[in-house]
């Protein structure tokens, strides 16, 4: 690449919280005000870095322009990088920039530099640029102009995606784990050899192997695994802990172990892990797989409807590049993956989700693209894998599958490791759960009978996936007829409208008109502008009426479902000269969304039928109405269990061979009783096996906690300016933690500009356009930025280092006073079930503060209303004080000013090594 290229006839801009400079071709670079920033872009294309940030930062929401992500995204599909001027040249090579006017001109250099790359003979992506700039160029892409200039037009037809991705092969199916055993001293040599001979020797590590290694046992009793209940505080390495023996029983008993984590961060970081025990990157893609559920991957027969049309303007761009990014996709996970976080987020997220099976309208083997098809690829390497990497809701919808199945499988799912199984309680919560509403329902309506609008003709709905049955069997045929006139019976387009307009088609609708009146009937602060709810309890006969006749209308529904279902068996059986290996394919799957769908109107069905008599004491019921800032989104009604650990217990633990609950933080700051209850032990016949290794880190000497008292409640000057001082105190490097999205987007206005003129940039989820992975990295990058946010950051942030020193929670985090909240208060203890949650939650988040034996941490509470009872949620020895506002900005600036001067170091440094 050429590094005397000609300057490129562009201006940029860039705006921060603390200013906005204009950059010139001529090196000039120039302070404006918005309104001359705002005319300038409106006038002429500008470069610049995230279009959507920018235009937020000048209080201009439409702007457009010529964004440097959306040219990095096409030169460099599928690569890492942080969306900021100092990300964007650590991965190019350049300079970083010093001060923000400096980053104006970088904006300028690294457009040259993917330009450079467009013309240059080892650009590794370049296999399809040329298609997707013709059709960049035809959807006036704003880059598409130059781009285009700058691709030679290759000599032959270049493989484009359809025909660049490989084919998945079928493979015989894997037999049972061969019965072994793990020894305790092969485990501790596979982890010496996994850390390696210079790293330093720790007993807990070691002992967590021991341990770990007895799950692997072979079971003696049916329904009776090995299982260890461990709680190992940071820094112990329970991830080799337990990847050392796991490893070794995956190999020698040809089975897969499972590792479930609640988190995609820790998912990431798991797959890294892996690096030691399969070194060789070849094998390792065949001994690891990473599985999630089916709606976070491309579905290549979306993206090509979306390429055919079926997606305008700004949509349409957005596919071109993600086509871009599938072709050299890992995996073509689109969520958490190595698709950028932030691409969707320049679009405004138009069309993203319709690129993913959300929907569960995959035809299987009728879709063109199914033997290159990135799910069926995952879930086919995950049934020959070593290790599989998935998340705790997959797991459960995996063992719920098998068990309706009645498909005990000793191989899949025999071995489980729950890593952060402090969250256990709340996957089964939300997976074991039934919710009767508009959206659920118009979802099915479309798996049935198909979409209803522009793509009405595609291959979607049971009567195109089964054609070839419903030719073949006339009451499958007569099944498929009954069950599409019974789905016309469900919410269509538009159905929240009529119910807001009085009305309602049809008994479903008509029944989620009768639960939206009650609610507003019923519910307090109406004029919050968030979700309503209320018990379902006392209802009137309007109601209980309705959903009488909801219920007629889903018994004929699942009347013909259930018969296509055994029709669908019946043609397996006879098994005509049709039915090769693709129409299999098809109608297993077509068997298994059919049981699944069955399931679930069963469920809706019971609930219904509860509604007017005596309560279910296992479950707790409720009606809501689900708004955003006062906007209705859906209505309807919901089922959980009062205790989700049960079905857990069922369908999970019991069939299972061998398995691992783990976490730093497994008992909450409580004793193993709080332990067992998050992980279903009381619902066993058996004693699980329990661990404890305290953390090896010093919190005494590197950590403290501070609870401010003069903070009045309700006083927001007073807590944004609070904010704003420890930040200042801290030199940044603050998480900053809401128990409320209202509070949270006040504070931050009142204290970003004023942290940016300082030199501490302040993002935010719920403010910043962008997502909240994406944050994090740019959180993780900078060690003098801070962020705010909610309950997903106390879980989902791992920031070693630097970056991370100081975590500010503006209340105690107590639990919304929901109906499901007050019947397990009720149930469990009343405020002392409140207290151990509360403490869960602080333990939670001063977590994220410690993660290295060099970090050094505060922990500040802006509450004097903190219950002494609730700091047992900290680690032993850890110093707390109750301080005045003055007093804890000068012990955080006193504490963290030596960290703060080695953040800026090492800033300067990464500076240094990347000129």
């Amino acid at each position: 690449m050429s590094d005397q290229a000609a300057p490129l006839p562009y201006r940029a801009l860039h705006a921060t919280h603390g200013g906005i400079w204009i950059a010139t071709p001529d090196g000039e670079i120039r302070e404006v005000g918005r309104g001359e920033a705002i005319a300038a872009a409106a006038d002429t294309p500008m470069i610049l870095l995230n279009a959507p940030m920018t235009g937020q930062r000048l209080g201009y929401a439409e702007l457009s322009g010529l964004d440097l992500l959306e040219l990095f995204a096409f030169v460099h599909p599928a690569r890492f990088t942080v969306p900021t001027p100092a990300g964007i040249a650590r991965t190019l090579g350049l300079p970083v920039p010093q001060q923000d006017e400096d980053a104006a001109m970088l904006l300028l250099e690294a457009a040259r530099h993917l330009f450079d790359t467009l013309e240059w003979d080892g650009w590794g992506e370049r296999e399809g640029a040329w298609s997707a700039a013709q059709s960049l160029f035809r959807l006036r892409w704003p880059w598409a102009g130059p781009v285009t200039e700058r691709i030679a037009r290759p000599a032959k037809a270049e493989r484009w995606l359809f025909s660049r991705l490989p084919e998945w092969e079928d493979q015989a199916p894997r037999p049972a784990p061969l019965t072994v055993t793990v020894d305790e001293q092969a485990a501790l040599d596979r982890l010496d050899a996994l850390i390696g001979e210079d790293a330093e020797r720790r007993e807990g590590q070691r002992d967590y192997a021991r341990a770990a290694s007895h799950i692997f046992e072979p079971r003696r009793t049916a329904g009776k695994p090995h299982m260890l209940l461990a709680e190992a505080g940071t820094g112990i390495g329970k991830t080799l802990g337990y990847l050392a023996p796991a490893s070794l029983w995956a190999a020698e008993a040809d089975g897969a172990v499972w590792v479930s984590t609640f988190t995609k961060a820790l998912q990431r970081q798991l797959d890294r892990e892996t690096e030691r025990i399969y070194p060789d990157p070849k094998i390792r893609r065949e001994k690891v797989v990473v599985r999630k559920g089916r709606e976070n991957y491309l579905c290549l027969l979306n993206l090509e409807d979306a390429l055919q049309g079926g997606f305008a303007g700004r949509a349409a761009v957005l596919a071109q590049l993600v086509a871009r990014w599938a072709a050299y996709s890992k995996d073509g996970d689109m969520v958490g993956g190595d698709l950028p976080g932030w691409l969707t987020t320049l679009f405004r997220r138009a069309g993203a989700t319709a690129l993913t099976d959300r929907r569960g309208e995959c035809v299987y083997a009728g879709c063109p693209h199914y033997r290159k098809c990135f799910i069926e690829r995952s879930a086919r390497a995950a049934e020959n894998a070593e290790i599989v990497i998935g998340n705790h809701a997959l797991v459960m919808i995996l063992a719920e599958r098998r068990r309706a199945e009645n498909n005990d499988n000793g191989g899949a799912l025999s071995r489980i490791i729950f890593d952060e199984g402090h969250h256990l309680f709340d996957s089964a919560d939300s997976t074991f759960s039934a919710a009767l509403t508009g959206q659920e329902t118009i979802e099915l309506r479309r798996w049935i009978v198909g979409p209803e609008g522009r793509h009405r003709g595609r291959r979607r709905g049971l009567s195109a996936r089964l054609m070839d049955v419903a030719s073949y069997d006339e009451a499958g045929g007569q099944a498929i007829e009954t069950a599409n006139a019974a789905a016309s019976e469900l919410p269509s387009d538009n159905w929240l409208g009529r119910i807001g307009e009085g009305v309602p088609l049809g008994p479903i609708e008509k029944l989620l008109a009768a639960v939206r009146g009650t609610v507003y009937a019923r519910a307090d602060a109406q004029d919050a502008g968030y979700g309503l709810e209320t018990e379902a309890a006392e209802l009137d006969g309007h109601l209980v009426a309705a959903a009488a006749t909801a219920i007629a209308a889903l018994e004929a529904l699942h009347r013909p479902l259930a018969t296509l279902r055994g029709r669908l068996e019946a043609v397996f059986e006879d098994a005509p000269d049709w039915l090769d290996s693709q129409a299999r394919a098809r109608i297993e799957g077509a068997m298994m969304g059919l049981t699944l769908r069955n399931q679930m109107i069963a469920a809706w069905i019971a609930l219904l039928s509860r509604l007017g008599g005596p309560a279910d004491p296992d479950f707790v019921d409720w009606l809501a109405v689900d708004r955003i800032e006062g906007r209705e989104y859906d209505i309807g009604l919901h089922r959980h269990w009062l205790d989700p650990t049960k079905p857990l217990a069922e369908t999970v633990i019991k069939p299972a061979h061998g398995l691992i609950v783990t976490s730093a933080t497994l008992k909450g700051g409580e004793d193993w009783d709080a332990a067992d209850a998050r992980a279903g032990a009381p619902h066993l016949d058996f004693a699980p096996d329990r661990f404890e290794a305290p953390s090896p880190f010093d919190y005494e000497a590197n950590s403290e906690v501070l609870i401010v008292t003069d903070i009045k409640k309700g006083d927001m000057p007073a807590l944004a300016g609070a904010y704003a001082k420890l930040i200042e105190a801290a030199g940044g490097g603050t998480l900053g933690l809401f128990t409320a999205i209202a509070r949270l987007k006040a504070v931050h206005a009142r204290i970003a500009d004023r942290l940016a003129r300082e030199g501490l940039p302040l993002y935010s989820q719920h403010v910043d356009p962008i997502d909240t992975g994406t944050l994090v990295d740019i959180f993780r990058d900078d060690p003098r930025a801070s962020l705010l946010g909610t309950d997903a950051l106390r879980d989902g942030v791992d920031v070693p280092g630097e970056s991370l020193r100081l975590v500010v929670l503006e209340t105690v985090p107590w639990p919304r006073p929901t109906v499901l909240h007050a019947a397990r208060k009720l149930a469990n203890g009343g405020n002392a079930y409140v207290d151990r949650l509360v403490r869960a939650r602080l333990a939670q988040a001063f977590g994220r503060l410690i993660r290295r034996k060099d970090d050094v941490g505060m922990f500040v509470l802006l509450t004097a209303a903190t219950p002494s009872r609730l700091l047992t949620a900290f680690p032993e020895g850890t110093p707390v004080a109750r301080v005045p506002l003055d007093e804890a900005v000068a012990r955080v600036a006193h504490r963290l000013s030596s960290v703060t001067e080695i953040g800026q170091q090492a800033a300067g440094d990464i500076s240094l090594e990347s000129e």
